[in-house]
């Protein structure tokens, strides 16, 4: 390595040292309430703003999860705060967000992470499944913002960070519901970041691409359920078509704190992305040659558990799925797998 090499790699270690340093200054002792964070991203933010010196209040609707993402952040010297919670139940939502506030006296940061996917084509499908997804990921953000904007205006700053999808701005075949649901949601951030600056409130949407956290577990599918979630959890596991959870959500917090509007994660989604605003004609195309090879035998409307269909796999997909597994472990999300085969 050469001296002008040395001499650049020193100086780009020291921006980063410093910029670190500055984040911590800025998030120590900081609230931070994260929905859907008992499991997953959630669980990953969670672990990334505690490193930063910030208390952290989860929310999510099962309260072993929270009791188990609680202790996890705790053994690691993170003050925590949980509460069970419906999030497409405004009144729980509001009674919740209450809790958080006597707790620790106020909110400063909100994360709107909740989230359900539903892998399935569309004839599948049925209205109930893009009502769920919309009371979940459109409403549950809507309530959650509406309960902490009055305090945060009051104070004249705060900051909302809403986890969107890229299935929020290119829609992806047999995602649809989900797809409906985060389109409403990037919609509904950035209008609101438009409109709620003028008090100092900052809001920042985060688009993630497919992440390794293991959440293929807890995906639910419908049609032929079996290939529905061979497909996605090999694609939700792979390093080239995914992302680690721990780097996105670095990546999150990062673009939250330097108070960006938004913030693609991950490369593959970039490319989509701009792929969608340059050339919209060719992804159309692409998006039908990729659908053309998705699952379409199986004409089963009940919804089933990716846990529950993990044993059904043969060694290849173990093989494919292992990072993903081993995410799902990390992230408060394992499954146990018998080994039966295919």
């Amino acid at each position: 390595m050469t001296r002008y090499a040395k001499t650049v790699g020193a100086a780009a270690g020291t921006l980063v040292a410093a910029a670190a340093r500055e984040r911590r200054r800025r998030l120590a002792g900081k609230v931070v309430l994260i929905t859907g964070g008992s499991r997953g991203f959630g669980l990953a933010m969670a672990a990334e703003y505690a490193s930063l010196g910030c208390r952290i209040a989860l929310l999510a609707r099962d309260h072993n999860e929270l009791e188990r993402a609680r202790d996890t952040l705790a053994r690691a010297g993170c003050e925590v705060f949980t509460v069970t919670c419906d999030l497409s139940d405004r009144d729980a939502i509001t009674s919740a967000i209450d809790a958080v506030a006597r707790q620790y006296g106020q909110i400063d940061i909100l994360v709107n992470n909740a989230g359900e996917i539903v892998v399935s084509p569309l004839e599948n499908l049925e209205a109930a499944d893009f009502e769920r997804a919309m009371a979940v990921m459109f409403w549950g953000t809507f309530y959650t913002t509406q309960a902490v904007l009055p305090a945060m205006k009051a104070r004249g700053h705060g900051q909302i960070v809403n986890i969107t999808s890229i299935g929020g701005k290119v829609s992806v075949p047999h995602l649809l519901s989900y797809s409906c649901a985060k389109a409403a949601a990037v919609a509904f951030s950035n209008g609101l970041g438009n409109e709620v600056r003028q008090f100092g409130i900052n809001v920042t949407t985060i688009i993630p691409g497919l992440m390794r956290t293991g959440s293929h577990v807890n995906a639910l599918f419908k049609g032929n359920a079996r290939a529905e979630s061979a497909w996605f959890g090999t694609a939700a596991s792979l390093p080239l078509l995914s992302i680690s959870a721990e780097r996105a959500a670095r990546m999150a917090v990062n673009a939250a704190s330097a108070r960006k509007s938004e913030k693609i994660l991950g490369f593959p989604a970039q490319v989509l992305a701009l792929s969608q605003t340059l050339f919209p004609g060719l992804t159309s195309e692409l998006l039908r040659f990729t659908n053309a090879w998705l699952p379409k035998d199986g004409a089963d409307r009940v919804l089933q558990a990716g846990s529950e269909l993990e044993n059904n796999f043969d060694p290849l997909y173990r093989l494919l799925t292992v990072l993903g597994r081993r995410a799902g472990q990390r992230l408060n999300q394992p499954v146990e797998t018998s080994g039966g085969g295919g």
